[in-house]
């Protein structure tokens, strides 16, 4: 087992430095203005390791790209970008390269691609397409942004819930041409475009041409309405192992398809969100964002945290004179607060997390919240002896050391608390529990951390 595992990741160490190779001889390329060997070059290329070299390099490179080989670009690699490195590439071709680049793509592709364009590129790139798909995708864009809606596509499989096995197959040959280019189930609707269930196409090809459709279907059948919000189709997805799923209309009829790799990165974008908030740092953020971009989209949340700080210092302030007697809280002092706030952290990232998935609910709130506040204080009692033992050693002082025990696990078993309690609050407020939370949290530690840390030594002490 050992030996497949070594010889899996020499494959993979093997493989990621041949792609980096390949980005070196397509750099030397674009500085060479070679455009016949950089074409051949991106030509060799994964449209998801295009995307991903043009979001790595600098502007001037990725516009000198453009300028060689944008008219050769493809829908697949647009698909692929970041939405900031996205909007530039678009913004640097021409209406109909940017048209003829759309035309292979599913619609809800061609949806992500065009809901952010100026009217006059949107209306473009819409009059290029057939009139079936231009449909297709001007209905897309009037559902909600983030909808079901929004992320399915139109193109669906369907059969009559009444046909057979053989009656099916002989239909997807007839109409191969107008298949999309993935799916992988059939849908079975009643009269009214209702859809009934749906059958895999491994148990359409594994069962006899007299089989009815309906004796086949998968128990996993289920529909989502246009409208829902494309992180709860996310969790759908996820929680009951869905492959695709029918999207319905208000008359419960059948109106589209949302598939797993669209589903997937749903919840991977969200999973990215997530991150970011928690470190006070917005979605809109990208690596390929100039300086003064990156600036403006940090400096609200660096504000707040100075506010915050300020408001520790306050509580510093209040016992300036006990400080002042006694060095030493000023040098343990941080301690306190240091670990108050990574064990808060902790805690923290658990819930949001766990709201994100749906797992932390009303009613296992208090359940949780009793677990995080008994391993907090457990933690604290283990670091208040290590501290304890720590500034008898340093001080020479047995009241130092009882006082750092003790804010220890005041402090940490507060923090265990404000890190579940405080997004659960944030969530019910109407707030993302991931974007406002950790502000929050590490205010409550600090406080609570040097209150209780300078509290206790102003009675033990003086």
């Amino acid at each position: 087992m050992a030996e497949e595992q070594e010889e899996a990741a020499g494959r993979e160490d093997d493989a990621e430095a041949l792609r980096q190779q390949r980005i070196q001889e397509v750099l030397l390329a674009i500085n060479a203005a070679d455009e016949h060997r950089l074409g051949r070059l991106l030509d060799e290329m994964h449209p998801a390791d295009v995307a991903d070299l043009m979001e790595q390099v600098g502007d001037r490179t990725r516009q000198l790209l453009l300028r060689f080989w944008g008219r050769d670009i493809g829908g697949e690699i647009l698909s692929e970008l970041d939405e900031g490195v996205r909007a530039e590439v678009i913004e640097a071709l021409p209406d109909s390269v940017l048209s003829e680049a759309v035309l292979d793509l599913e619609s809800d592709d061609i949806v992500d691609l065009v809901e952010n364009l100026e009217d006059d590129r949107k209306d473009a790139v819409l009059d290029a397409l057939p009139a079936a798909d231009r449909v297709a995708v001007e209905q897309a864009l009037n559902w909600p942004e983030y909808s079901a809606g929004r992320l399915m596509q139109r193109e669906v499989v369907t059969a009559p819930e009444h046909w057979t096995v053989g009656q099916t197959i002989d239909h997807l040959r007839r109409e191969d041409r107008h298949l999309p280019e993935q799916f992988y189930h059939v849908i079975l609707v009643d009269p009214t475009m209702t859809p009934t269930g749906y059958v895999t196409l491994g148990k359409l090809l594994s069962s006899a041409r007299a089989t009815a459709l309906k004796s086949i279907t998968e128990h996993s059948f289920r529909t989502v309405p246009v409208e829902m919000y494309e992180g709860d189709v996310a969790y759908i997805f996820n929680q009951y192992h869905l492959i695709s799923v029918p999207v319905v209309d208000k008359d419960d009829r059948l109106v589209g398809v949302i598939t797993i790799d669209d589903a997937m990165a749903v919840l991977d974008e969200e999973h990215g969100e997530d991150m970011l908030r928690l470190a006070g740092v917005t979605e809109e953020s990208s690596l390929s964002d100039s300086a003064i971009e990156t600036t403006r989209l940090r400096l609200p949340w660096l504000a707040v945290n100075l506010c915050t700080a300020i408001l520790a210092s306050l509580v510093i302030a209040l016992f300036e004179d006990v400080i002042a007697q006694v060095v030493a809280l000023a040098v343990l002092m941080p301690i306190v607060a240091s670990m108050g706030g990574n064990a808060g952290t902790q805690s923290l990232t658990v819930a949001v997390r766990a709201i994100a998935t749906k797992d932390l609910t009303v009613s296992n709130l208090w359940r949780v919240v009793g677990r995080e506040l008994l391993v907090g204080m457990l933690n604290g009692v283990v670091f208040a002896i290590v501290m304890g033992v720590v500034a008898l050693a340093w001080f020479g002082s047995a009241q130092i050391g009882l006082v750092i025990a003790l804010a220890m696990v005041v402090n940490l078993a507060v923090a265990a608390l404000a890190g579940i309690l405080v997004p659960v609050t944030m969530e019910r407020l109407g707030v993302d529990p991931a974007l406002a939370s950790g502000t929050f949290v590490t205010t409550v530690t600090d406080v609570v951390g040097f209150f209780a840390f300078l509290g206790t030594a102003s009675m033990v002490l003086l």
